[in-house]
């Protein structure tokens, strides 16, 4: 496995690939004497090289009998400062199965992808663009390109497949459910958020299965990851045993809090003018009204002249009533001056209107009253894919954004959500945010320090506000994490890497798999993954119940958008659970038979994906 790039993602990347698949990896990073570089590459490089003295304990911790994770060989590094044709020939990309290119620029991603697709036709590769239809084209024309350099158009079983990845997309559900939910055990699919959640059933009782059962957990009392930890993927009969004995379940990520109106839509009447504006109206009404039955009652006409004659006293287009009686002159006087008194507030009624319409188009300020709300910190490449999220789960957010040039305020102004310019470090920015209402902070700008800054500020106003912090540096992250839940134990604090969220996305394509998620049961991982039932004999021509394995993997879901051209039945009206536009059927019947043309999501153990895949399972614990 060959990995370029630039930043962190690189090295995580590289240490996915040795510690979880246990590959050999051929690392191309910038040299270090290169004169610009950002300073998080040089923290990576420490990184890398605390690493590989990792390694090297560990062989000596395994020569003398100890567990401990084994070790690759032949891990090297290549210092270039791009991946030109003769870097990623140093780095033996003629002979390699798979090239990851995570550079933080898409045009220098796309090149080497060229350059390294016409050295080797059957490479796998995995690139980072941010832009994801440009993205879409390129698999497209290496695709290929990989066909007609090959002429077997993939009939040899070789995968020649290119993947493009983002990292911000990857990353945004974890940290969108982290600031929601306050767990990162969540998989990402078919635009669904899911997490894994224990549960604790009451005595004698079994737990809610939610959308499919995933573990038992250790039953109380014992030894975790011993001979009485968990049960990876038990079967019904084994749930059915476990009565009083806690399980992982697997369920939707919903919001049971206020939400903000929808993003798109006609404006709503009741949003064109303001609260007193309306009660200012009410008011002259009231009177218009009063006035017509002081008419009738004190002229004794017919009441719709008398309000007819009260409208046109009130615009004062009638004649004056010389001659008449002294109510009636009053009434006239009343009328005119009242009429006085509509125009200034038919004037704002229509100023405000007017800016009503207007601003629909532009920034929307947080609006009285609201709380609940996770407040989003960063319109960057990660904030604004963190905010699409949220959104998507119809969760309220508003945004603070110091630079009024930034990506994601167009998708802030498309999306109607409110939106406060300013440096959150000045003081006032985080109120007009309504922080001290908030459900959540969400600080994901490049800055740690910010970051920090803004949280503890955050603490400060609301000392159990949840808290999720976007940090780079491991150490840093551990002494903030360490410090911020001494000071506030009863809240709920989380610091995340980017990089660390993506980099098992990107590990598991250049696999040749689509990788959706892992989730950690005690102390043991379960993997989701999406894969093609052809070719794999334990999958296809079998039913969902015969293709089960228990403790190996799970079939979870069909993908319709592939299984034989046509979209499946769900088992019952609540399989799809209200999702308008889902490709997944959840909820198989264990008689559906899986055929060659089916794509399936399910779940397995590391052990499991290994056997499933033809690769040699990696002897280690928790496996």
């Amino acid at each position: 496995m060959v990995v370029c790039g630039d930043d962190g993602l690189a090295h995580r990347l590289a240490a996915e690939l040795r510690g979880v698949y246990g590959e050999q990896v051929t690392l191309v990073v910038p040299p270090a004497d290169r004169g610009v570089r950002p300073p998080v590459v040089g923290r990576a490089r420490a990184t890398t090289a605390a690493l590989f003295d990792r390694m090297v304990n560990a062989a000596v911790n395994r020569a003398n009998g100890a567990a401990t994770e084994p070790v690759v060989a032949n891990a090297q590094v290549v210092e270039a400062a791009e991946a030109t044709e003769e870097a990623l020939g140093a780095a033996g990309v003629e002979r390699a199965a798979a090239l990851a290119l995570v550079y933080d620029d898409d045009e220098t991603n796309i090149r080497a992808a060229l350059t390294a697709r016409r050295l080797n036709p059957r490479l796998r590769l995995v690139l980072r663009l941010y832009n994801r239809r440009l993205g879409q084209h390129i698999e497209e024309l290496l695709d290929q390109a990989a066909a007609l350099a090959t002429g077997d158009g993939g009939s040899s079983g070789s995968d020649t497949s290119t993947t493009v990845l983002s990292d911000a997309d990857t990353a945004a559900p974890a940290l969108a459910a982290t600031a929601v939910a306050g767990t990162s055990k969540v998989v990402q699919t078919d635009g669904l958020l899911l997490r894994a959640v224990e549960r604790t059933p009451l005595v004698g009782q079994l737990a809610r299965p939610g959308l499919a059962t995933l573990a038992l957990l250790s039953p109380e009392g014992a030894e975790t990851g011993g001979e009485q930890g968990p049960e990876l993927l038990p079967d019904a009969a084994a749930v059915r045993a476990a009565t009083g004995r806690g399980t992982v379940v697997l369920e939707q990520v919903s919001y049971a809090g206020p939400q903000l109106p929808p993003a798109r839509g006609a404006v709503a009447f009741s949003s064109l003018f303001s609260r007193r504006l309306r009660w200012s109206l009410a008011g002259m009404v009231g009177c218009v009204v009063a006035l017509a039955v002081a008419l009738w009652l004190v002229t004794g006409m017919h009441p719709l002249s008398a309000f007819y004659l009260t409208l046109l006293d009130l615009f004062a287009i009638d004649n004056p009533a010389i001659g008449e009686s002294i109510g009636r002159q009053i009434l006239q006087l009343l009328s005119g001056l009242t009429g006085l008194l509509l125009l200034p507030v038919l004037l704002a009624a229509v100023l405000e209107a007017l800016g009503t319409f207007r601003t629909t188009s532009a920034l929307r300020k947080p609006p009285r009253g609201l709380g609940g709300h996770v407040v989003l910190l960063g319109l960057g490449k990660i904030g604004t894919r963190v905010l699409t999220r949220l959104r998507e789960l119809h969760i309220p957010v508003v945004c603070v954004e110091s630079d009024p040039e930034a990506r994601g305020l167009a998708t802030a102004r498309r999306l109607r959500v409110p939106v406060v310019l300013g440096d959150v470090t000045q003081e006032g920015v985080l109120e007009a945010a309504k922080i001290h209402r908030a459900h959540a902070l969400l600080a994901v700008t490049s800055a740690d320090t910010t970051n920090l800054e803004a949280a503890l500020y955050a603490r400060s106003v609301r000392p159990d506000l949840r808290v999720v912090l976007r940090l780079y540096d491991d150490d840093f992250a551990t002494a903030v994490y360490r410090t911020l839940r001494a000071a506030h134990p009863r809240a709920s604090t989380r610091s995340r890497s980017v990089s660390h969220l993506a980099a098992p996305a990107f590990a598991g394509a250049m696999m040749g798999r689509q990788i959706l998620g892992a989730i950690p049961v005690e102390r043991r991982v379960l993997l989701f993954a999406a894969m093609d039932v052809a070719g794999h004999p334990q999958l296809e021509g079998k039913t969902v119940a015969e293709a089960f394995r228990a403790g190996a993997w799970r079939v979870l879901a069909l993908d319709t958008r592939v299984s034989g051209g046509r979209r499946e039945e769900p088992a019952s009206e609540e399989a799809y659970e209200d999702r308008p536009g889902s490709r997944l059927v959840w909820d198989l019947p264990d008689e559906r038979v899986l055929r060659g043309s089916d794509r399936v999501v399910l779940a397995a153990t590391r052990r499991g994906l290994a056997e499933l895949l033809g690769r040699r399972p990696r002897e280690r614990a928790g496996a």
